[in-house]
């Protein structure tokens, strides 16, 4: 299997890693600042062929990941999906996740799969989410935390989306909520535990409603402290690190199985660079292998989230789960 790998910042580099033989035979690797290739080469398989070159719409290869900061994965994708290649894109930031799923028809009419925010959250977040909905025959509500950030990329998306409108889906409709309200006590898996998280302009609700639209609540939060609330409307005062070191995913889904009300909740901890390069590249191995549906879709549409994480576990990514039944009479 021939993969272009575009960006090559902390999860891209994560991505590559991943990117292993036998099931990937060809891997192009490219990325604006020439001096992040050579490290990245020397840590691969030696199996692989690694080529130096950006993805090339007359030459396309099977996938293309999109590992690039926000504002760049639009336009390629089109590119590449018109060329004949499955595109697989790690973007998070609202307005990009949208447009693209506008590019739903392009895909379906090149007979490509688009994957949209194949990364932490959304991404993991997504699959986590279908897993517990495979469980219950009626899907009432969904919500979605998170806590931790990969990359400098990642670190200023996170700073831009704590500051803007985000939406949930309340009973048919979505309603605009102000960045950094909504102050919700978030437990994750150890050693991350309890943390507040707020609303945001995060695209794991748009990802989802897509696939449950008949859920009468969808939201999602992230961690934040003081300081990032305080400072949330001015310029980041310093560099991001290189890497966020640990986060989390919290997920609980509520419905209804044979009648009763149930919830269930699973969460990981891991850095989120490393499980979003895990997840990129094992959902572009798959793409490749004729596993995704068709069109643009996010995560949560995968009807094999089982098979995924047992792949993710043998990687290092691991689910913790809780599970609790109520009575049918609660309200």
């Amino acid at each position: 299997m021939r993969i272009a790998l575009a960006g090559l910042g902390t999860t891209g580099a994560h991505v590559a890693r991943q990117l292993r033989p036998p099931a990937v035979t060809e891997l192009r690797l490219f990325d604006v600042d020439q001096r992040r290739l050579d490290p990245v080469r020397g840590a691969l398989d030696r199996r692989v062929d690694v080529v130096s070159a950006a993805p090339d719409p007359d030459d396309p290869p099977d996938v293309t990941v999109l590992a690039t900061p926000t504002g760049s994965h639009v336009d390629r994708a089109a590119q590449m999906l018109a060329a004949g290649s499955h595109v697989v894109s790690i973007a998070d930031d609202q307005d990009e996740v949208e447009a693209l799923l506008a590019l739903d028809d392009v895909a379906l009419r090149h007979g490509r799969s688009l994957v949209v925010g194949a990364g932490f959250c959304p991404g993991l977040s997504g699959v986590l989410v279908r897993l517990a909905a495979s469980q219950l025959d009626v899907v009432e509500a969904i919500s979605v935390a998170k806590a931790g950030t990969g990359g400098p990329a990642c670190a200023r998306q996170h700073h831009r989306a704590l500051q803007q409108s985000g939406r949930d889906w309340r009973d048919g409709a979505w309603e605009l909520r102000r960045g950094g309200s909504g102050r919700d006590l978030a437990w994750f898996p150890d050693p991350i535990g309890a943390r507040d998280c707020y609303r945001g302009a995060l695209a794991s609700p748009i990802l989802l409603q897509r696939e449950f639209p008949d859920a009468h609540r969808i939201s999602a939060r992230m961690a934040a402290t003081r300081r990032d609330r305080f400072t949330g409307r001015l310029p980041m005062l310093r560099r991001p690190h290189r890497d966020g070191g640990p986060g989390a995913i919290r997920v609980e889904v509520r419905g209804r199985l044979n009648g009763a009300v149930e919830t269930l909740v699973y969460g990981v901890m891991d850095h989120p660079s490393v499980a979003a390069g895990t997840v990129a590249a094992l959902v572009a191995i798959r793409t490749g292998n004729g596993g995704a549906p068709p069109g643009a879709k996010g995560l949560a549409t995968w009807p094999d989230a089982g098979e995924l994480l047992g792949d993710l576990h043998a990687r290092g990514v691991k689910v913790a789960a809780f599970s609790g039944q109520l009575d049918p009479s609660t309200p």
